[in-house]
């Protein structure tokens, strides 16, 4: 479900002023850019994707017979 404009902007404003302490204004200054830039930086690091070739080495190494 889409939110409509005014919504979505003012959950996004009230997101923004718990987690980063931002007043209405600083929001409203703020690019879509430089609001993610900043949010990313608070998202846990997802580390890299493993791969096939790793996988099975785990597995092997890690088998119980």
């Amino acid at each position: 479900m889409t939110l409509p404009f005014g919504a979505a902007a003012a959950r996004l404003c009230g997101q923004a002023a718990l987690l980063l302490g931002w007043r209405p204004a600083e929001f409203w200054a703020a690019t879509p850019e430089e609001l993610g830039c900043i949010l990313s930086a608070h998202a846990p690091d997802r580390g890299e994707s493993m791969d096939r070739r790793t996988l099975d080495k785990m597995m092997e190494r890690e088998s119980d017979g």
